[in-house]
């Protein structure tokens, strides 16, 4: 996929990674992290000087982070950072969809779904789900034709569960169903597609807060923004990565299967227990839930269209 024998990758070349978002917080970390590991990364923001800190924080590894100016809002500005990409690079390995903007009164989002401003739409499904499928698309442009390449969805457990207002966890949940789907679709061409659920993450903000827990969660055992970044490093060279094409993993446990740590060697904790349950793809089975599955319409003579699909 994206490892050392990805087609066309001259041997001893870095691999080359899109990073959006990547000013602050996750996306900061994840840059840094790959840029550690060797990567050439891109990372995305609104405005250059806002990413010189990201920049200058990979300044010193085997890598290197390269900032270029974008409103995800844009379609065509996402075009062109994909085109700028294709011209000095020659090929992208990995894209990380990590892009978001926060509402007006985030912070708790203060209010229910009807007592909130149906502008909400516009941050969260717009720059939360749209940007994210637009990347993508362009993405799969550079990758289908090279035969190689992973896209990731930064998701959350808001998927499973409640989780700060109606329209996070309906744009977080189609952000699991596209990779799905999109996998589907990219079957055979030697493209992946992931969703990753992300726990509670030690952001310079949270930890400015001074706080010992975060609603009840342990600081501590959170995740760092590198160690989710050393995650998605691994998953690129995991071996089965093509098997899992679709599906969505659960950064903890990812890590901890793998032997991946935080910053101060710490495991952090899986928040699948405190939300119900794991992800929502692939699914369980009606064979895993002991139900036996009948074709209604084919037994009446009709055809659905995904019989053997």
């Amino acid at each position: 996929m994206t490892g050392a024998d990805a087609p066309g990758r001259a041997p001893g070349a870095p691999r080359v990674a899109l990073v959006t978002g990547g000013s602050r917080g996750v996306g900061k970390g994840v840059a840094t992290a790959l840029a550690a590991a060797g990567w050439t990364v891109y990372v995305t923001g609104r405005s250059v000087e806002r990413l010189q800190g990201t920049v200058e924080a990979a300044a010193d590894g085997p890598g290197e982070v390269r900032a270029l100016e974008c409103d995800h809002g844009s379609d065509e500005q996402i075009a062109a950072v994909f085109t700028r990409i294709a011209a000095d690079a020659g090929r992208l390995d990995l894209l990380v969809n990590n892009v978001w903007t926060n509402p007006k009164g985030f912070m708790g989002f203060n209010g229910r779904f009807w007592e909130r401003p149906a502008a909400d739409w516009d941050a969260l499904m717009g720059i939360g789900l749209r940007a994210h499928y637009v990347a993508c698309c362009e993405a799969a442009k550079i990758m289908v034709p090279q035969g190689s390449g992973l896209m990731v969805n930064v998701s959350s457990f808001g998927s499973r569960a409640p989780f700060h207002t109606v329209l996070y966890g309906m744009s977080k949940t189609a952000l699991d169903k596209m990779a799905s789907d999109m996998a589907h679709e990219l079957a055979g061409t030697g493209v992946a597609t992931l969703s990753l659920w992300l726990g509670l993450i030690r952001t310079e903000l949270i930890l400015s807060l001074g706080l010992d827990d975060f609603n009840g969660f342990p600081l501590d055992r959170a995740e760092d923004p590198t160690f989710v970044g050393r995650v998605i490093d691994a998953l690129t060279r995991d071996p089965g990565l093509a098997a899992m094409s679709g599906a969505t993993v659960i950064t903890a446990e990812y890590g901890r299967e793998h032997g991946i740590v935080n910053d101060d060697g710490e495991v952090p904790l899986s928040h699948r227990g405190s939300f119900g349950g794991g992800p929502l793809f692939p699914p369980v089975t009606d064979a895993q839930l002991g139900i036996e599955t009948v074709d209604e319409v084919a037994e009446a003579g009709g055809h659905n269209g995904f019989a053997g699909g």
